[in-house]
């Protein structure tokens, strides 16, 4: 059981992406790892990212 220390923090940004406190490691459906060492991750929840799984803020162009 990880502790509150251990705890990672997730921000979900309405309308945004999903901030996570990196690094992460993101495993698509497909078995792809995505990896990122940054000190926060924007995880894209819309699909509309060209960098996907990775948020690109295409979210703010609504077409």
């Amino acid at each position: 059981m990880p502790t509150q220390r251990d705890a990672r923090v997730v921000t979900v940004v309405p309308g945004g992406p999903i901030l996570v406190e990196g690094p992460v490691e993101l495993r698509l459906e497909d078995g792809e790892v995505v990896c990122s060492d940054r000190f926060v991750v924007a995880v894209c929840a819309c699909r509309r990212s060209k960098r996907y799984p990775l948020c690109d803020t295409s979210h703010r162009k609504r077409r």
